[in-house]
């Protein structure tokens, strides 16, 4: 990634001629173009104004005894002729390190091996130069006469193109005098003439580099040389094609993210020596994503180090043009600043294109070409001229600029005046684009569309902030209406919340209908956070609006509004209430997830065998309307129950079903409880280690995630198991850091709220383990805490499991009929009696043997006669 060797690019002096190679002027400024990402397979290599596209070239082992592949000429020696040339290149030693490329070095060489001309294609700063000249180094043994690098950048006037690869090459200029403009003319067809007769006998690789500016020049001495020189190789590298017949293109991608940070890592030394990334990687991986992985800003960015941390530099990205200054002082002008190199591009663009292209920066994701064409009203031959020059991508059927590139394209965007008319039709359209998708998100269509939300999610975003920020109420309370479900489905919840948040704060006299959904919205992404308070506000207020609509019946979010709210408050009657309502909205899936909401709360107040008839009942109409996630959630919550009840083997196909339905909508955030939920199922059948394959899966996931609330999850199930071995120094560590983990997402701004659920259950498992180390103060103590938030949790099966905690205890202490009465009113509290789980057959065992089966089964029904307050009261063993 140093600057490239100088070519002797020197233009001829005013008599025509070029210096003799031993008067050639010392090297002049020489390009910085770096390398970038890895290698794949060239694009269509279809060439403009060709009817067809050139196959691409068979991969070619390259080797020394290539010499069927590529003819090898006699010496220079043996030909004679004038102005020969000794010397076999003028490649110099490299001056740094280069960084993430061999596979794209050994497919430059394979694509030499079998077309003779290459072009490497890229925007400004992209790694180019660097790439031909490290590839040329390479394929150079092969050829007789050496490579040659021509460096065209200072080049301003086309016609000096052919004098400056005879400079190049050290040859000597003998053409004509030009005195008149018209002899000048005849002089430089002197100057190519000149050179193809030199080269015609000859085996030599010419590397025409940064060719953009003279395209057409370039193209035309490439063209001659090439059907005149058979044994002439040309290597170009250029921000758009040559566009002549036998071009093959390869396209120089930026660097992937390890290979960035090793650039980053390489290049900070050179001006921080001892520099460690291992130090402040999250900044870097930070810096390389938002420098899209381009080689010279990236070393642009690392020499800012003398000066500046990692993070102080990411946290300055936004204003990139001015941070990103001060490259090689050996480097050509255009490569000293990030801007120089986007302003290089920008002055070779007619006004169509730059007029287009500067109406794409409002695109924060890339666009299709409908949405191209509608936002922009861009021309597709406009378009295919971006793409052509470097200044678009053109992948997976959408168009994108680079960062850097799309932010320079704003700043020229702001200038002409078009800024936010051009806004405005952006989120026009992707306002238009969610609301046509938001009803088949709950239908079979899903799968169809989630994707496509998902490729627009930078969009959205972008469109949403700008309509907010504006004051555009309307169009908004239209975004987050029709984002709001999207953002469930897909795991966007704290920041559809946030955003949802910032709308109805400012939308207060917005139309009441969409300000009621953008409420409802609002109130059920919080609540997923288990942020209740908030959350009950917000379905308050969407409540509060609704209830002067007279018209059609309120969207389904609105209408899930009641019942979600009197659960909050904890009126579980009332819930019921509103949800039977429901039953009747025409929305078939409206009445699905009513029937799922009533079947939880029948497992909450131990009505199992109506929750289950409920769950059945929402996973065949989930299944009518072929909504996935419907699907999965009614599936999880029946296998739960299945292991709950002593059938864990059917359990565990049940899950696996389930987690592939959601995770095939994208609902990961559902996944986690899901998949150890199956790893409890996978232990209960006897098949440890498959439960502990289960629970690596599923902290990897969560750490992909940042799902800490996961993570800790999987720990405190560790926990467990080791317990249950009898490992207590491992369940210690579990615990411990499973606790830290939760006190860590709790503790977060702005983050999930930490489930009273989790919380009570871990603070049990600790006191058991304080339990089986003989500290029975300490277990009391974290017991009565857990049994305290149980309570809070208004969780029935948590409750239940917290009171098996508390019988566990009495066995430990010899309590044996209390212990057994507990069991008993676990399962009161819970519905069902049979149970799966080593704390309870432990209990069970110890007490039987202690009592004798009937005396056990005397207590026991005694348990399951209580009432709530007579259960919690001998639960607490406190006193």
């Amino acid at each position: 990634h140093a600057p490239a060797p100088a070519s002797g690019h020197a233009p001829a002096p005013a008599s025509g001629r070029a210096p003799a190679p031993e008067h050639t002027p010392a090297p002049g400024q020489a390009s910085s173009d770096h390398a970038s990402g890895p290698a794949t397979a060239p694009g269509d290599t279809r060439v403009p104004g060709h009817a067809s596209p050139l196959p691409a070239p068979p991969p070619v082992r390259l080797s020394r005894g290539a010499a069927d592949t590529v003819p090898m000429s006699r010496t220079g020696e043996d030909r004679g002729g004038e102005d020969h040339v000794a010397r076999r290149g003028n490649l110099r030693a490299r001056l740094t390190s280069f960084v993430g490329r061999d596979e794209d070095v050994a497919r430059a060489g394979e694509l030499l091996a079998s077309a003779r001309l290459v072009t490497l294609l890229g925007p400004g700063g992209a790694g180019k130069t660097r790439l031909a000249v490290e590839s040329a180094e390479a394929f150079a043994p092969r050829m007789a006469d050496g490579a040659w690098l021509v460096e065209l950048a200072p080049v301003r006037d086309p016609e000096e193109v052919p004098r400056t690869v005879l400079a190049a090459l050290g040859l000597r200029d003998t053409g004509l005098v030009a005195v008149r403009a018209a002899q000048q003319h005849a002089g430089e067809a002197d100057a190519a003439t000149r050179l193809v007769a030199w080269a015609a006998p000859r085996t030599l690789l010419i590397v025409l580099d940064n060719c953009e500016h003279v395209i057409g020049a370039a193209a035309a001495l490439a063209d001659r040389l090439l059907a005149e020189c058979p044994n002439v190789r040309v290597l170009a590298t250029s921000r758009e094609p040559l566009g002549i017949t036998g071009e093959t293109l390869w396209p120089v991608r930026p660097l992937d993210l390890g290979p960035a940070v090793r650039l980053f890592a390489d290049r900070a030394r050179a001006v921080r020596p001892g520099y460690r990334v291992e130090d402040e990687r999250d900044a870097v991986e930070r810096i390389c994503g938002g420098l899209d992985g381009m080689p010279l800003a990236i070393e642009l960015a690392a020499a800012r180090l003398r000066a500046l941390t990692a993070a102080q530099i990411a946290d300055r990205l936004g204003d990139r043009f001015r941070l990103l200054t001060g490259g090689s002082r050996t480097a050509m002008p255009r490569h000293q600043t990030l801007r120089a190199v986007v302003e290089w591009s920008w002055d070779l663009l007619d006004e169509d294109e730059r007029t287009l292209a500067a109406r794409l920066a409002v695109f924060a994701g890339g666009a299709t070409l409908d949405a191209a064409e509608l936002v922009c009203d861009g021309d597709i031959d406009v378009l295919g001229r971006l793409v052509d020059k470097s200044l678009v991508v053109f992948e997976a059927g959408r168009y994108r600029m680079l960062e850097t590139i799309r932010a320079y394209a704003a700043e020229r965007l702001a200038e002409s005046g078009e800024e936010r008319r051009m806004r405005r039709a952006h989120a026009l359209f992707h306002a238009g684009l969610v609301e046509t998708a938001e009803p088949y998100l709950r239908r079979t269509e899903q799968v169809e569309w989630l994707p496509r939300l998902s490729a627009e999610h930078d969009n959205l975003s972008a469109a949403l902030r700008w309509a907010t920020e504006e004051g555009e109420v309307d169009l908004a309370l239209r975004l987050v209406g029709a984002m709001g479900w999207y953002w469930w489905l897909v795991g966007h919840r704290l920041e559809g919340a946030q955003r949802a948040a910032e709308v109805v704060r400012r939308a207060r006299d917005g139309d009441p209908r969409r300000l009621a959904l953008a409420y409802a919205v609002h109130g059920i992404l919080r609540g997923g956070a288990m942020q209740l308070e908030e959350a009950g506000e917000s379905l308050a207020a969407a409540l509060r609006i609704a209830a002067g609509d007279d018209g059609p019946p309120p969207h389904p979010l609105v209408a899930l509004a009641r019942p979600i709210l009197a659960l909050f408050a904890g009126g579980e009657p009332e819930a019921e209430a509103h949800l039977v309502e429901l039953l009747e909205h025409p929305d078939p899936w409206v009445g699905a997830a009513a029937h799922m909401f009533r079947g939880h709360l029948r497992f909450n107040s131990g009505r199992t065998e109506e929750g289950e008839l409920h769950l059945r009942t929402s996973l065949d109409l989930f299944r009518q309307v072929g909504d996935r996630w419907g699907v999965g959630n009614s599936l999880a919550a029946l296998a739960e129950v299945s292991t709950m009840r002593g059938r864990p083997a059917e359990a565990v196909p049940v899950m696996e079903e389930a987690i592939a339905l959601v995770t095939e909508v994208g609902a990961v955030e559902d996944t986690p409880y899901m998949r150890t939920r199956m790893a409890l199922a996978l232990d209960a059948c006897g098949r440890r280690e498959a439960a502990l394959a289960a629970l690596d899966e599923t902290e990897r996931l969560c750490e992909d995630t940042r799902d800490l609330m996961g993570v800790a999850g999987v720990t405190h199930i560790r926990g467990d198991f080791a317990r249950a071995d009898g490992d207590l120094e491992a369940a210690r560590r579990h615990y411990l850091r499973a606790l830290e983990l939760a006190d860590g997402v709790g503790g977060a701004p702005g983050a999930q709220a930490l489930p009273p659920q989790f919380v009570a259950v871990l603070r049990s498992s600790l006191a058991l383990l304080a339990g089986q180390e003989g500290d029975a103060a300490r277990a009391r103590r974290l017991q009565g805490e857990a049994l305290d938030l149980a309570v809070e949790s208004q969780d029935g099966p948590v409750l239940a499991q917290v009171v098996v905690g508390s019988a566990a205890l009495a066995a430990r202490e010899g309590d044996h009929a209390a212990a057994a009465a507990l069991l008993g009113a676990a399962g009161t509290i819970r519905g069902f009696v049979e149970v799966v789980g080593f704390d309870h057959e432990r209990v069970v065992d110890a007490a039987t043997a202690a009592l004798g089966p009937e005396e056990f089964s005397r207590c026991h029904e005694r348990g399951r006669a209580m009432v709530r307050e007579e259960i919690l009261a001998l639960a607490d063993r406190r006193s």
